[in-house]
């Protein structure tokens, strides 16, 4: 007697690839992102998404051309950010946190539970960013 596995139709998809789940977005915690200053220089920031993967914080793996979700976003100035010589978008990204000597990963976590709470815990919260430099 022989035995057949039953495989759901969703088990695998016979589309052009898997299916992507849908980014988390969080217009609410970009907006308080946007509010702190950089995490580098103090400057007036704008929300700089994290791209590399940290498996250890559950971060996954962000597409080309893909932004990850909301959650991973932390406060950079446009210079570090974007426009400058040595910004964020112009290198690795993995490199360029580590010459920065700063953990995007858990400054990413942090301001993502403090984004949901009271401002006086919040700041507790932030207070506890200064962990995130080597």
């Amino acid at each position: 007697m022989s035995s057949r596995i039953v495989r759901p139709d969703t088990a695998f998809p016979l589309s052009n690839g898997p299916k992507k789940r849908p980014r988390n977005e969080d217009k609410r915690h970009l907006d308080f992102i946007r509010g702190l200053p950089c995490l580098l220089c103090g400057a007036r920031s704008e929300a700089a998404h994290v791209r590399y993967a940290g498996s250890y914080y559950g971060k996954g793996e962000t597409g080309v051309g893909r932004k990850p979700d909301d959650r991973w976003v932390v406060p950079l100035c446009s210079e570090h950010h974007r426009t400058g010589p040595d910004a964020q978008h112009g290198t690795s990204e993995k490199n360029w946190w580590k010459k920065m000597g700063v953990n995007p990963l858990i400054a990413a976590a942090l301001l993502y539970s403090a984004s949901s709470v009271d401002d006086e815990e919040a700041a507790k919260m932030i207070c506890q960013l200064e962990w995130v430099h080597d």
